[in-house]
């Protein structure tokens, strides 16, 4: 059936009666969550299934974070195609998150400029294209290979199914001790791997992997991701935003339109992270305009595959905290930053000195973001994990596979929505917190997790099959539109655009990436420093 033109909701008239998300105690995959302040009941479908907008998800979470509302005018929704077929309303993350840290960062620019804020256009499908950005790109004409082993994945056991994660050789490493066929002469097959599993029930061999920095979790339903103590302390809603270290002046950023061509230009950020979802909210600063600085370790391995697309629009500096001069160095960095952005498990960095407490001392003014898996709280959060360990740990992949029919035990998201969403709302946070901090002065907190996320994904409730949205229209080749192609130090560059356009202001990259710790540890010139 031949598709329409897209279709633009223009500049919306909000009513901010409109209910959110609630939870739906009939439809047991729908887990029993109050968003925010919404009590109302949402609007059904005859099946029972919650409907509700793209609009709403937004105007909640920019309501809840404290944010101005009359800024939420200057929407311009266009809900084209949706390119991932799910159950879950992937492609409504996609475009809610992308247009939440858009409209932040055009709050900013309306701040500085003490002008009205500019009108901000996300497309639905562009967003979608974007939540696989790091699968899209091409360097010199190919794509690079997975960053994934062919050991990894899901795994029977004796009672059940477990998924490992191979992405880094030091975890592969670790779980092939587990299974004993590590060291030995011969690299294991997967078929070696699949054998030594069966010998372990699911639950045993999750914890002996979380006991010796293997990542191994089990597969689980709804129903038993809900019955752990980590399921119990998941958060409400996906973003914590508090205020640290007492009162404090308030700190505007550097003012004039005729000097600001990018909303977060003369911002400066310090980012300390890996995979996807933190190096996500670093490129989401970058685009509009911020001066980052991605710190990576030389004593930790990288992963190209991924780290060229992330890279994009920063300048990467390599510093060992546990070198005396390194740790210095960094610490000089975060002492004249705005934002101090990392995504290591709780207490990893507190460890080495980086605390809130203690950065805070140096830098009263900061603004401080951390992203992790499983969140600040529970006897999982310091646990490893990455978006395809959550997914299947917490129900979300069985229930994909329960609504699909399949025959297999799982079914993984058509994207690592959990990653990038998590990027998307971090950005967001940081952003609404350098608005508060201009606004009202002080130091804050911002964190984000996978798991809370995934919660918050699972909140948005799962779509029935005769939906056009749970069937998505999987066609990347409209993806080449929305490319852009760069020379760099790497090589040719074809890679993704940024999805929103802000009307007036500038958003892309004017930074392409080169080998990791190219730059010097010094920030750019910029207006008002």
């Amino acid at each position: 059936m031949e598709e329409g033109p897209p279709r633009k909701t223009g500049m919306i008239k909000l009513n901010y009666c409109t209910p959110c998300a609630v939870s739906v105690t009939s439809e047991p995959t729908v887990p029993s969550v109050c968003l925010g302040n919404f009590t109302n009941t949402a609007s059904l479908v005859p099946n029972g299934y919650p409907r509700f907008s793209t609009l709403d998800s937004i105007t909640h979470i920019w309501r809840t974070l404290g944010l101005p509302n009359d800024a939420l005018k200057s929407l311009n929704l266009v809900e084209d195609a949706n390119l991932f077929s799910s159950s879950f309303k992937v492609s409504h993350l996609a475009h809610a998150s992308i247009a939440l840290s858009a409209l932040a960062a055009a709050l900013m620019w309306s701040t500085r400029t003490n002008k009205p804020v500019p009108v901000v256009s996300v497309s639905r499908e562009h967003a979608c294209a974007e939540f696989i950005s790091e699968r899209l790109y091409t360097l010199n004409g190919k794509r690079l290979p997975s960053p994934f082993g062919n050991l990894g994945g899901l795994h029977k056991t004796a009672d059940g199914y477990v998924r490992m994660h191979d992405g880094f050789s030091h975890h592969r490493d670790n779980a092939l001790k587990l299974l004993a066929l590590y060291p030995c002469q011969l690299y294991p097959s997967r078929d070696e791997v699949a054998l030594n599993m069966l010998g372990w029930s699911a639950v045993e061999l999750e914890k002996a992997a979380f006991e010796n920095g293997a990542v191994i979790v089990a597969l689980r339903s709804f129903q038993e991701w809900d019955a752990l103590p980590q399921a119990k302390v998941a958060v409400n809603f996906p973003i914590r935003l508090q205020k640290i270290g007492g009162e404090r002046p308030p700190v505007p950023l550097p003012l004039g339109a005729d000097a600001i061509k990018y909303c977060l230009q003369g911002v400066r950020i310090v980012e300390l992270s890996r995979v996807i979802a933190g190096p996500v909210a670093g490129r989401t600063l970058a685009a509009h305009g911020a001066d980052v600085i991605w710190v990576t370790s030389p004593t930790l391995p990288n992963q190209p595959e991924l780290d060229i697309d992330m890279a994009r629009g920063k300048r990467t500096v390599q510093l060992d905290i546990k070198n005396s001069q390194d740790k210095a160095q960094l610490l000089e960095l975060i002492r004249t930053a705005d934002v101090f952005l990392s995504s290591y498990r709780p207490g990893s960095l507190a460890a080495q000195g980086f605390s809130s407490e203690e950065l805070v001392k140096i830098n009263p003014n900061l603004v401080i973001a951390t992203l992790t898996a499983w969140g600040e709280d529970g006897p999982w959060a310091k646990n490893r994990g990455f978006d395809s360990l959550v997914q299947a740990a917490s129900g979300i992949n069985v229930a994909e596979a329960e609504h699909f029919g399949s025959d297999e035990p799982a079914r993984v998201l058509p994207c690592q929505a959990l990653d990038h969403g998590s990027g998307y709302l971090l950005a967001t946070g940081i952003m609404a917190a350098l608005y508060k901090r201009t606004i009202s002065g002080g130091a804050y907190e911002v964190h984000v997790s996978l798991a809370g996320v995934m919660k918050y994904l699972r909140s948005l409730g799962q779509l029935p099959k005769e939906s056009r949205e749970y069937n998505g229209s999987p066609d990347f080749k409209v993806t080449e539109k929305y490319m852009e192609t760069k020379t760099t130090a790497l090589g040719v560059l074809k890679a993704i655009t940024h999805s929103a356009s802000i009307n007036g202001v500038n958003i892309g990259y004017e930074i392409m990436p080169k080998p990791l710790g190219g730059d010097d540890p010094t920030w750019l010139p910029s207006i008002g420093k």
